[in-house]
């Protein structure tokens, strides 16, 4: 290959690689700016609305509603226990704890692994779905339980 090949294929090589990293940056400039727009009042008033029912779903799944377990098609207990039994008010709970390595499933685990866990063992009920509307509800529940605290993912 002639000097002059060497230097054109360099030169090419650098031009696709600059218009490599211009369709990268605007690629992740264009996806900063999504969501720069602050949303309006009406907005995060239904995105509120749309929180607290699902709070109000998972408060009654945290406190054994029969008909809401059956409307979701989920049993979360077969020994009568509620979560709220032993986590009154989702207190004891440190949802803003997790991941984090947890003793009682030996291994480190998600708050929905401690969920399920809890259901199947002490609770003796039915594995749900992470992903289930159900596990959703008694996570937004959970997590609206304990506002305010720091996130502190792996505290003990």
């Amino acid at each position: 290959m002639t000097d002059r090949r060497k230097r054109n294929a360099a030169k090419a090589s650098r031009y696709a690689l600059i218009a490599m990293g211009a369709a990268l940056v605007t690629t992740l400039f264009s996806q900063a700016l999504a969501h720069k727009e602050k949303h309006t009042e009406a907005q995060l008033k239904v995105f509120q609305e749309v929180f607290m029912e699902q709070v109000k779903v998972g408060d009654l799944l945290f406190h054994g509603d029969e008909a809401t377990q059956k409307k979701l098609n989920v049993t979360l207990t077969k020994t009568g226990m509620a979560c709220a039994m032993c986590h009154p008010f989702a207190s004891d709970i440190h949802p803003h704890e997790f991941p984090k390595f947890q003793e009682q499933i030996g291994q480190f685990g998600t708050l929905r692994d401690m969920i399920n866990w809890c259901i199947e063992k002490p609770n003796e009920g039915v594995r749900i779905d992470e992903s289930s509307p159900a596990m959703k509800a008694l996570e937004a529940y959970m997590y609206w339980s304990n506002r305010g605290s720091q996130l502190d993912p792996g505290r003990h």
